[in-house]
C-alpha cells in the first residue's frame, strides 16, 4: 500500500498547472505552512496528537479555540528536522450557505479565480481548489468547502491548505528511514474460485 500512498503524493503534485506567485497564500488563522511546530506550541492542543492514517511520519493536533472557527486540525511532519507544518484544515462556525457564498467572494478577491471545480456534479457539495508555486518552488494547493447534505463528507465549511512537495518529502524520508517496512500486497481479481466470498460480503 506504501508505494501506492507514495505515487498517488507524487501525481497530486505534478498534475495542473498552478499559478507562480512570489506572494503564494502560505498563512491561516495564525498558522504557516512550512513553519515549524515548536513556534505554534501555545497555539494547539499538544495532547490531542495523532499519528496520521498512512502517512507515519506525520502527525495531526488540534488547534485551540480561535474566533470564526469551530475547529482546527494542524499536520505535521516528525522525519524531517525542525517538524514542520504540511497542512492545515479548518471548520468555519458558521455552516451556512450564505456564509459560504460571502467567504467565496473574499477569497477569489484575494487567491483569483479557482483552477479547479472539486465539487460533484449536483452540487450536494460544493468545492473549488486554488493551486500555487511559491517563489521558493513550494506547491500548495487550497480547496474550500461546502456541504451540508452529504453525510460521507465534511459538514458545513471548511478549508484546507497543503503543502505538497513539503507532504512528499516526509513521506520519501520515512521510507528511507524504514525501508524494511512492509504492507500487505494489493488485491486483485483473477479467478473466482480462489477468493474467499465470506469475508467480503456483508452478512
Amino acid at each position: 500500500m506504501k508505494k501506492y500512498i507514495s505515487g498517488g503524493l507524487l501525481l497530486l503534485i505534478l498534475c495542473g498547472a498552478s499559478s507562480v506567485q512570489a506572494d503564494a497564500p502560505h498563512e491561516l488563522a495564525g498558522f504557516v505552512l512550512g513553519g515549524r511546530m515548536n513556534d505554534f506550541k501555545d497555539r494547539v492542543q499538544m495532547d490531542t496528537v495523532l499519528a496520521t492514517r498512512y502517512l507515519e511520519s506525520m502527525k495531526e493536533v488540534e488547534a485551540k479555540a480561535i474566533k470564526g472557527f469551530r475547529t482546527g486540525l494542524i499536520t505535521y511532519g516528525t522525519c524531517i528536522e525542525p517538524s514542520r507544518i504540511v497542512r492545515i484544515k479548518f471548520k468555519y462556525a458558521d455552516d451556512s450557505k450564505r456564509f459560504f457564498d460571502a467567504l467565496l467572494e473574499r477569497y477569489k478577491a484575494n487567491l483569483g479565480k479557482p483552477d479547479e471545480w472539486r465539487g460533484d456534479p449536483f452540487h450536494i457539495v460544493i468545492a473549488w481548489k486554488w493551486r500555487f508555486t511559491d517563489k521558493d518552488g513550494n506547491r500548495i494547493s487550497i480547496i474550500l468547502q461546502h456541504n451540508t447534505r452529504d453525510e460521507e463528507e465534511k459538514q458545513g465549511n471548511a478549508v484546507k491548505m497543503t503543502m505538497w512537495n513539503l507532504m512528499l518529502k516526509e513521506d520519501s524520508c520515512f521510507e528511507q528511514k524504514h525501508p524494511d517496512t512492509e504492507y500487505p500486497p494489493n488485491f486483485t481479481f483473477k479467478d473466482p474460485d480462489s477468493v474467499n466470498w465470506k469475508s467480503l460480503v456483508p452478512r
